[in-house]
């Protein structure tokens, strides 16, 4: 769904001043100089702790114990920080929207890949593929052909597995896949808890439990190394000479608009919407991004951590460097310094509402314990941070209106039709 920003907005585009002035246009190429230096570090930073990941998940696998089982999940989160504050790069860059649902598709019918409860509802009967379970099956059926699965392969999960037959739950790749084969699955509902997955899963020989522990720990690696090439292959287009670097500074006024995209649509349908509104008014934590681990606080707090740094031209590297230069507020402070103030206010708040939930989560209260019926704490938490990202998005319309531009962003049943959610 796309939201297009208000006629009033439209109208501006067409009668203010040009958004690329002549004497413009060397501050402008600036400022994507810095957005696209922003995502080469961000998508670095997510292959050097996927990376990290790696040596973490080769460590259970030589030696399963709860102690490396712990690891290597510390290590999952860890990646997720850096690579959730690039989701600002999505919406407005065809490149990364396109390979986006390789590397963080979510939700997904967990029991494509493995074990499930089957009473749990990960029993999806409107797909074919929900219990296919991979690691059990050395030979799988898709689309009426045999496959040979005897060799689990990136391969095998990138090119044949994931989004078989075209339906987006068959989620074979990426984090939430790595975060299923680390934690299992989470059956408490909005109670306290994980998942629990044993480090049993992994050991090889008579004392695995779960079945197929060779095949397990197979889908692991492949995994994990398909998530590290996908990861290299966004760092590559972002670095000098890269295909979306070159996509943004070709066409400056696209690329302003590109910036504002990116920000209007995390912060509004893809956040504030799909991600959180939704799961509270479903009290569904099926529908929470980090459903296995209950990291999901920490995925909503780098979301907006990433909208902000766009903004700002600002980004803190994994090892404490900052990469920083000319932003899209300094263009918008030029021309409307009233409405960049606000905008950055409303930046601030917003991540201090997600920060809340971030405090509370970690103090004891887990996000899927917040989606429950009747706790009004959670609900309160939650829905502070959906009026801060829906109020930072009315501030992001006002920074399109200043710049003359005009742009459309993705929307949300749960906020522009929420009557939609229950038919």
């Amino acid at each position: 769904m796309t939201r297009t920003l208000t006629a009033c907005i439209a109208t501006t585009a067409l009668i203010s001043a040009p958004l690329l002035a002549h004497a413009d246009a060397p501050a402008t190429l600036a400022v994507l100089d810095t957005y696209a230096d922003i995502a080469e570090a961000g998508y670095g930073d997510s292959v050097a702790t996927a990376e990290s990941l790696r040596a973490a998940v080769e460590a259970l696998i030589a030696a399963p114990s709860p102690e490396t089982l712990m690891a290597a999940r510390a290590a999952w989160v860890a990646a997720r920080i850096p690579y959730q504050q690039t989701e600002a790069f999505r919406f407005g860059n065809a490149i990364v929207d396109d390979w986006e649902g390789k590397v963080n598709a979510w939700p997904l019918d967990e029991g494509l890949i493995d074990y499930v409860d089957p009473g749990s509802a990960a029993v999806n009967e409107e797909n074919d593929y929900a219990l296919l379970n991979v690691i059990a099956n050395p030979t799988l059926t898709i689309a009426g052909q045999e496959i040979d699965a005897t060799e689990i392969t990136p391969a095998l999960l990138g090119e044949v597995l994931h989004e078989a037959e075209g339906i987006e739950a068959n989620v074979a790749t990426g984090y939430h896949a790595i975060e299923f084969l680390l934690w299992g699955q989470d059956l408490n509902g909005t109670d306290a808890g994980a998942g629990e997955r044993p480090y049993t899963d992994f050991i090889q020989g008579a004392d695995c439990t779960g079945g197929n522990c060779d095949r397990r720990a197979d889908y692991l690696r492949a995994a994990t190394d398909l998530l590290i090439a996908d990861l290299q292959e966004m760092a590559a287009n972002w670095a000098e000479g890269g295909a979306a670097r070159a996509a943004v500074l070709e066409a400056p006024e696209a690329g302003i608009s590109t910036i504002l995209t990116g920000m209007g649509s995390l912060s509004y349908g893809e956040l504030a919407g799909e991600r959180i509104k939704l799961g509270l008014m479903l009290h569904d934590p099926e529908e929470e991004h980090d459903c296995f681990s209950d990291m999901t606080h920490l995925s909503h707090y780098y979301d907006g951590v990433g909208i902000r740094n766009v903004y700002t031209g600002s980004y803190t590297r994994i090892d404490g460097r900052e990469v920083s230069g000319p932003s899209l507020s300094d263009l918008v402070a030029a021309r409307a310094p009233e409405v960049d103030a606000q905008l950055r206010s409303e930046l601030d708040l917003s991540v201090a509402a997600l920060g809340r939930l971030k405090e509370r989560a970690e103090s004891g209260m887990a996000y899927d314990q917040m989606l429950a019926m009747g706790n009004d704490e959670g609900r309160a938490l939650i829905e502070g941070a959906v009026e801060a990202l829906v109020a930072q998005t009315r501030s992001i319309e006002r920074a399109v209106s200043a710049l003359g531009a005009a742009i459309e962003v993705e929307g949300s049943d749960s906020l522009d039709n929420p009557s939609a959610v229950f038919q």
